[in-house]
Formats: structure tokens, sequence, C-alpha cells
């Protein structure tokens, strides 16, 4: 029952989270419902038995968006006295936020050991292996079945970050730049200097 009951909340709270991540008019509000919405699904996760894809969660995508979060912050022409006294405003609902988030955790745990939800029959090719944890069954067919789909992945991701990079790269007059090339073709022999100062004399450079 506890888990039907967690896992009717979970859901309804991910679709609510993420409609206000698509309509709220502050980025930075987006941004924190789309927090709630990772937190939320994180508990679906560990409802399903699926506790690794939980912490990955909470863990990479939580943390990301964190850093997505400065980033905004940085970028954006924000009123910092503004912004801190809108945090003291808001505080104590960002507290009953924070209490709601621990009880939906303790209600997850507590469906989780109830016996959590039957979601229907695995795959037999992609069924946790008999002895193995979800971890290792989920290394097991990243690095062995899916090991090529894993690496494209991973190579779109590198592209779309290079790319990012490039778009957002602006020249600037008036500041110095490194070159890469001379620092990489310099010779051991350039980098140092070897001089033999007087008694009493500086150095001069």
């Amino acid at each position: 029952m506890i888990e039907t009951l967690a896992f009717y909340l979970f859901a309804t709270l991910v679709v609510a989270s993420g409609t206000f991540t698509i309509f709220a008019k502050n980025p930075v509000h987006s941004v924190l419902w789309l927090i709630l919405a990772f937190f939320n699904a994180a508990g679906l996760m560990v409802l399903a038995g699926a506790e690794f894809i939980a912490m990955l969660l909470v863990i990479v995508y939580v943390g990301a968006v964190a850093v997505l979060f400065l980033f905004v912050v940085m970028m954006l022409d924000i009123d910092f006295a503004t912004l801190r006294a809108g945090f003291m405003r808001n505080m104590p609902l960002g507290l009953a936020i924070a209490v709601v988030l621990l009880a939906e955790l303790g209600m997850g745990l507590g469906a989780w050991h109830a016996g959590g939800l039957q979601l229907g029959v695995a795959d037999p090719a992609t069924a946790p292996q008999a002895g193995l944890s979800n971890i290792q069954s989920i290394g097991a067919l990243l690095y062995g079945r899916y090991l090529f789909l894993f690496e494209g992945s991973g190579i779109i991701l590198l592209v779309a970050m290079i790319g990012a990079i490039v778009l957002t790269h602006r020249q600037r007059t008036g500041v110095k730049t490194q070159s890469i090339w001379k620092q990489v073709s310099r010779r051991p022999a350039d980098a140092t200097v070897n001089t033999r100062p007087a008694v009493g004399e500086g150095v001069q450079i």
C-alpha cells in the first residue's frame, strides 16, 4: 500500500515540477523546479529497485544542474542585494520544501523495504545476472552488450561540449591570450636561462 502511495506522490510531483520548469519565467526558478523533478525521479527509481540510477540522478544530474545554476547567476545581470533579500523572504518556503523532500525520501525508503513495485517481467537478456548486484549488472551491460552505443553517446557529448565552447568563444581586444603552439613547441633550453650575477648586483629581467 505504501509503495503505491509513494509512486503516485513521486509521479505527480515529477509531472508538476516538470511543468513549472517549462512555464517559469525566471530561469533560476526553472532550474530549481528541475532539481525538484530530478529528486522525485530518483524516488521513482528507488521504488523500481534501481537504487544505482537513483544515486546517479541525485549526484550527477543535480550536481550538474547546480553548476548550471552558478553559470546562470554569473551570466545574467542579477542584483545580488535583491537576490539576497528574496532569499530571506522565501526561506520559510524553502525550509518547508526541504522538510517535504525529507519526508518523501523516508516514504520512498519505507516503500522500498516493503517490497517495491512489480513493473512487469524483465527481458531475460537484460535481467540482473545471478549473484550480481544492480551496479555490477549495469556495468556488464554497458561495457558488454551496449559498449558501442555507450561510446557513441560519449562522442556525441564530447562534440556537443566542443560546439558549445566554439559558439560561446569571443575575441576581445586588449586581453592577453596564450599561444598553445608556442608553449608546446618551446624547447627546454629556451625555458630557463642560467645567469651569474656579481656579488651585490641584482638580476636583470
